[in-house]
């Protein structure tokens, strides 16, 4: 039996079509996928937007940086291991979040105030706390204390809580505790229903 996409834990070569065939159907996974983004997505405050990932996510991301970049096969690589990492492995939700505020004086102003905040995501499951985890692969905060505009985190669930969040209608909260951006929001149903089938 086939494994579901929303239940594979790894991109690998074989995945990844030669461009020549993902240029024919490239503009109807675009498509497909923005659908499948529009239940994985949540604002939080009035500059940060959650993106949670997936193996469709990242198939997707990992195409189009390719196709971008033009590197061919040789770039395939690279790509999957800077994505795999963000394809959640069964006990875990993982997110993308961006801080997105569009007037550039304004948002280097804002972004130096930020420093850190990829430390303060958490999600609340069944009055219990899950804090997020930073991505690794590099640092998101400079050394003078200014935040990246894209952050990359993974909740780790225990069993009680993955047991909690695919309750039907159960209140999951998403938010970061930074002292100069403190903001929560509270899943709407369809994404819950959506994010609920990330796990095993």
């Amino acid at each position: 039996m086939t494994t579901p996409p929303n239940r594979r834990r790894e991109l690998t070569p074989a995945d990844i079509l030669p461009m020549a065939e993902y240029a024919k159907v490239r503009a109807a996974e675009r498509r497909r996928i923005a659908a499948l983004k529009r239940d994985r997505r949540i604002e939080v405050g009035p500059y940060v937007t959650f993106y949670f990932e997936n193996y469709e996510t990242m198939w997707l991301q990992v195409h189009e940086m390719v196709w971008i970049e033009k590197g061919g096969p040789e770039q395939v690589p690279d790509e999957l291991v800077a994505y795999n990492p963000l394809i959640p492995k069964g006990r875990e939700l993982v997110a993308t979040f961006m801080i997105e505020i569009d007037e550039p004086a304004r948002r280097k102003r804002i972004l130096s105030t930020l420093g850190g905040i990829e430390e303060t995501a958490f999600l609340i499951v069944g009055g219990e706390t899950i804090a997020g985890v930073p991505e690794t692969d590099q640092d998101r905060t400079t050394a003078e204390g200014k935040a990246s505009s894209v952050q990359f985190v993974h909740f780790p669930f225990t069993e009680a809580q993955i047991a909690a969040f695919r309750t039907p209608g159960a209140q999951v909260v998403v938010g970061l505790r930074h002292p100069n951006y403190s903001h929560m929001a509270v899943l709407p149903e369809r994404v819950r229903a959506a994010l609920a089938a990330d796990f095993d």
